[in-house]
């Protein structure tokens, strides 16, 4: 028989089959986090992107700022597409989302998405009143905007909507699969979303991209909330009935 100084030292060199996501999870939030916090520093203290005046460029026939490249009805489906992160179309996505967990029963969870959805929204307002950066006047705008360009809203509030509905209605679905769907449908509406805008001329590029990262940690820190909450009401559950 083996000897149990033997057993413990196999034991010890065996491979753990956890994988760290929690940690991999936290790395790239804060990667995300120093990302957004740059872009910030840079808007805030004047400079211009170069990738900004590139992207935004890109888009337009070379000479004819007021040209958008593509077919004619190009612009028009970039409009539809926008259309998807206004006030009104969020606003309907947030009020469906939170009836259908009302009818569930899933009080705790319809809180949540009003809560993170509402102060969400009102964060990227402050955020556009603190920075006042003002809209793109390389080209030609395909639609008419007003308020100030920094962070993007449509791609801020877009994120904060449909990742925060796509996190918290999870508890209704049980396939790891359909879970994967949600997700990435909704990442590509958000991205298709941000693209529109640079592409119709009413943000620079780095709007949106500050507006993804912020509207997808403020999903996912709400989505955290929702686990930790959802995790100490099973600990008390069971303690009550152990």
């Amino acid at each position: 028989m083996a000897s149990p100084s033997l057993v413990s030292t196999h034991a010890e060199l065996r491979p753990s089959p956890r994988r760290p996501w929690p940690l991999v999870a936290g790395v790239l939030a804060a990667i995300a986090l120093l990302a957004l916090l740059f872009l910030a520093s840079v808007i805030a203290r004047g400079d211009a992107l170069a990738f900004d005046r590139t992207l935004i460029l890109a888009l337009r026939v070379s000479g004819h700022p007021d040209l958008p490249i593509g077919p004619p009805k190009l612009p028009s489906i970039a409009r539809d597409v926008t259309a998807l992160g206004s006030g009104t179309v969020l606003t309907l996505v947030v009020a469906l989302a939170t009836t259908l967990l009302l009818l569930r029963r899933l009080w705790r969870t319809a809180a949540l998405t009003l809560v993170a959805t509402i102060g969400g929204a009102s964060a990227v307002s402050l955020l556009k009143r603190l920075f006042e950066r003002a809209r793109p006047d390389l080209v030609e705008h395909l639609m008419r905007e007003t308020s100030s360009s920094f962070p993007s809203g449509h791609s801020a509030n877009s994120a904060i909507v449909y990742l925060t509905v796509a996190t918290l209605i999870f508890p209704m679905i049980r396939e790891t699969h359909v879970r994967l769907f949600v997700v990435v449908a909704t990442m590509t509406i958000v991205g298709m979303i941000g693209i529109s805008r640079v592409y119709l001329g009413v943000h620079w590029p780095s709007d949106v991209l500050a507006g993804w990262i912020f509207g997808a940690l403020w999903a996912l820190g709400w989505w955290r909330v929702e686990l930790t909450l959802l995790a100490s009401a099973r600990t008390a559950r069971s303690a009550a009935l152990g």
